[in-house]
Order: structure tokens, then sequence, then C-alpha cells
């Protein structure tokens, strides 16, 4: 079977798409990727999407709006990709797409209730694309009480668990998250959290500070000294306290929480900034390990993947944090770190096609586990 995986995060960086040759679901899955390809969003579409996340900006008719027009974005984006791999699109089975999150509310607060929203209309897509589609992965595990997130793992244990061996997976997109992999090999004794921001805290900087998307390689990041105020400002963030499961997203770390501390530090060379938000992303994932793993079990390795795994400078501040414990990026040891989210979610679609469970409830904190997505069929 051929599937399609489409993941736009909440870096706004591009849309991530990968075409797959799939059999099996659980633990018989066997997986080959045929092509991947990254869509870029064009700089208006980000500063609407930007906009209908804010508490401050958004409204429901841009909403409303953005969830059809990220549908026709990801039909083209598909197109795209199949147009690179040389693959006729007759010979495609499903297509499998996170959405664009909106906003991600994983506790009950005050009036409102625990919720989450993708955008990114199903039925364009079935409809465009003439295929089955599934979508809103992590509506039912909230359902099921848990916080929806976070939902890579199974893909994790499914591809990366090996016997008697401890490693964790560090995801590096807008937000950071890690899965550990246990050595026993029973999803019971997985665990993942979100370990705080990834890329959105030193993307919104570059974008304000330098109209740049992003830090290059970490180029500045590495020119730059860290400033201690800040750093531990940072790392006394309410966030940092809560104990998993836990999941965050551009609510806590975004625009309007990065803008208020350039405000703050404004007097401080900008280079500076963006050196101690890369510090803080790295001493974030540090603090985790520290606390929530080191604790309790012992570790083999770490893989790193997602965006920040191109940011040279992170990576050594992860590797120089973590040490002795050996620090490799996906792209070493023979996978994509790009990739990596997009595959993720064209396995979970095999497997709700499967009628096969797919949250790790020791993760995501639901009560049992459950059928993930919605399935829009093949409209004719």
């Amino acid at each position: 079977m051929y599937g399609i995986g489409i993941m736009s995060g909440t870096s706004l960086d591009g849309i991530d798409t990968v075409l797959i040759k799939i059999t099996g679901f659980g633990t018989s899955t066997q997986l080959e990727v045929i092509d991947y390809n990254e869509y870029p969003l064009n700089k208006e579409l980000v500063k609407r999407i930007k906009k209908a996340c804010s508490l401050k900006h958004s409204h429901s008719d841009l909403i409303c709006s953005l969830n059809f027009e990220l549908g026709y974005v990801f039909t083209d984006a598909v197109k795209t990709l199949l147009k690179k791999a040389n693959f006729p699109l007759e010979k495609v089975d499903y297509i499998a797409s996170h959405g664009q999150t909106i906003f991600h509310i994983p506790e009950d607060k005050k009036s409102l209730c625990r919720s989450t929203l993708q955008i990114g209309e199903a039925a364009i897509l079935a409809y465009q694309l003439q295929t089955t589609v599934i979508s809103n992965f992590r509506v039912m595990d909230m359902a099921a009480g848990g916080q929806g997130a976070p939902l890579v793992p199974y893909s994790e244990y499914i591809l990366y668990s090996q016997p008697h061996k401890n490693r964790v997976l560090q995801n590096i997109g807008g937000i950071g998250n890690l899965t550990f992999l246990n050595g026993s090999l029973d999803i019971d004794d997985i665990f993942a959290f979100d370990t705080g921001p990834g890329n959105m805290m030193i993307n919104e900087a570059c974008h304000l500070l330098y109209n740049i998307p992003y830090d290059d390689h970490g180029q500045i990041a590495k020119q730059g000294e860290i400033i201690p105020s800040l750093l531990d400002e940072l790392m006394n963030h309410p966030y940092m306290q809560k104990i998993p499961p836990k999941s965050t997203g551009r609510e806590d770390f975004g625009e309007f929480f990065v803008k208020n501390l350039l405000q703050k530090y404004a007097h401080c060379k900008k280079e500076d900034i963006i050196t101690t938000f890369t510090m803080f992303t790295a001493k974030s994932i540090a603090f985790h390990y520290q606390r929530d793993i080191l604790s309790k079990y012992s570790l083999d390795d770490v893989i790193i993947g997602g965006g920040g795994s191109h940011n040279d400078t992170l990576i050594q501040f992860i590797k120089d944090e973590l040490s002795p414990i050996p620090v490799y990026t996906q792209d070493e040891i023979g996978y994509s770190s790009d990739a990596k989210e997009a595959i993720a979610f064209a396995i979970l679609g095999n497997e709700t096609l499967n009628h096969h469970p797919s949250n790790v409830k020791s993760s995501t904190g639901a009560k049992r586990y459950v059928i993930l997505g919605q399935i829009t069929p093949k409209p004719f």
C-alpha cells in the first residue's frame, strides 16, 4: 500500500510531505520511504496563520477561511511531491494529514475545556486528489482523557525500538519533544512529552530582529554570548516545573511571549538574544532528561530529528549538556530528520485504516488505547 504523510508544524517553516510504501501494521509494519519534499509557505499565508493563532488578533471568519485555503495548499504540496517522485496519483491509497495547529489547550483552564484545533480541510484533499484522507488525529486521544500530544511516539516505537537498549528520540520542530524507548519493547514502558520550545522562539526572534526566517545552521547563535538573567528567567518558566505527561505550543512560547522578552531585553545585543534562546532549548531538553529520565534509568543514546537537527550550534549545546551520553542526528544513523513527523502521521494513518489503536497512553495521559484519526473516504 502507498501512503502520503503531511505535516505542517508550529514552526511554520514549510509543509513536509513524504511518500511511503507500507505493509502490515503494529509491530509487523514494514516501511520504505520513496520520496520526501518540503513545500514552502508564502509569507502572507504564514502571517495570516499567526494571526489566527493569536488571542488578541484572531477572528472566526479568518479561521473558517484558512481551513479551506490550507486544504488547497496541502493539495498542491502533495501534487508537488508526486511530480518530484514521478509517482502516479492513482496509485496513492491514502493521505494522512496532521493539519495546521491553531490552538491547543491540554488542560481545562477556568471556563475553557481541554481541546485542540488543527485545520486544513480533509474534504478538499479527498476531492481534489480522489483518495482516502485521514485527519484530526489528536481529538480521539483527548476524548479518552489524554492531552492529544505527543503522537509521534507510536511511530518511534515501531521504527526505533531495540531490545535491551534505552534510547531517547528527541524531536526539535517548533516545539521540542522526547520519546523514551525502554529496551523491554513493552509499549506501556514508553513515555513521551514536550520539553518546551524547539525552534519556535529562535525563529520568531530571527524574524523580528533580523527579518530572516531562522538561524541558518546556528551561525548567529555561534557569534553571541549567553545573557544569564534572560536564561534564568526562561528556565523558571512555569512549564518547566510541570510533571509529565504534558504538552505545550505557540500559546506558551509563541510570538506574544517572544515580543515581550525582546522589549524587556532591548538593551542587549541581538546575537546574544539568539544565543540565549538557543541555549534555552538545549537546557530545557537537558533539564527534563536529568529530572525525568536519568534519575530512574540509564540511557544508551539520544537521536535528534526535526529541523533543529540542522542547527549546528544547538546540537553542540545539547551534546555539551548531555555529555557523556552519545548524541546523534537521525541523518547520521541513516534516516531523514526532516521527514520524521510526516512519516509518523503516514504510519498513524495506516494504523487507522487497519482499525488499530496508535496512541501511547503513558505519553498523552489517555485512559485507554484508542484508534486515532477521522476518515474522509474517496468521494467518487
